[in-house]
């Protein structure tokens, strides 16, 4: 819980989030008591981001919000939730405005699963994420260099991590996001293509 205050100190210290990603007018999908407004002051170049929760509708497929409406979409611990994630991933980047930049947070499933689904964590949990294995115990995995390599045509992947810093490699099995610094978890930064960088195979100088 409290995922985005968590991840606050990391990103201050990525000047990537303060100068490209939370820029402009966003979107926090599944933001609940947490949202990434909330410190604004850390991120002056956001303008503003509008909460998105269960009483605003299916964060599956935004059906409410018109195509390039926003500057950012950010998501924390929503994606494992959805029916559908590459559907919701979609519609995510629908959203977006070209040039905008989509961060989004997953749980990574050794670390926070830990070897057991349905998730004894999280009973809602729908998905269990993966940055990258030959193989995995989770049933419902999935691989997410093969998942965003799908929307290579809408999106490049700027960044893939893991964030394991604050994580306990001990025999002990419990949830260490329930810890004030346990994130247990992969984030991965997307940026939308433009038309012209598209057309031009990428994005280059000039």
């Amino acid at each position: 819980m409290y995922e985005a205050s968590k991840a606050l100190m990391r990103r201050m210290h990525d000047s990537r989030f303060a100068t490209r990603y939370f820029v402009g007018h966003g979107i926090d999908i599944g933001c609940g008591p947490d949202p990434v407004s909330q410190y604004a002051q850390q991120f002056p170049l956001m303008r503003g981001c509008r909460g998105w929760d269960l009483a605003d509708g299916d964060a599956q497929l935004l059906a409410s919000v018109a195509d390039g409406s926003f500057d950012f979409v950010h998501s924390s611990h929503c994606l494992e939730h959805m029916v559908d994630p590459p559907t919701a991933l979609g519609h995510w980047l629908r959203v977006l405005k070209p040039g905008g930049h989509l961060i989004v947070t997953v749980p990574d499933e050794d670390m926070y699963e830990q070897g057991v689904f349905p998730s004894t964590f999280n009973s809602d949990h729908k998905w269990t994420f993966t940055m990258h294995k030959a193989r995995s115990w989770s049933p419902k995995s999935l691989n997410l260099m093969h998942l965003l390599a799908d929307f290579a045509d809408r999106a490049q992947t700027l960044k893939v991590e893991q964030l394991d810093a604050s994580f306990r490699f001990i025999d002990r099995r419990f949830d260490q996001t329930a810890t004030p610094v346990g994130e247990c978890a992969i984030e991965f930064v997307m940026r939308k293509w433009r038309p012209e960088e598209l057309a031009r195979g990428g994005r280059l100088p000039g």
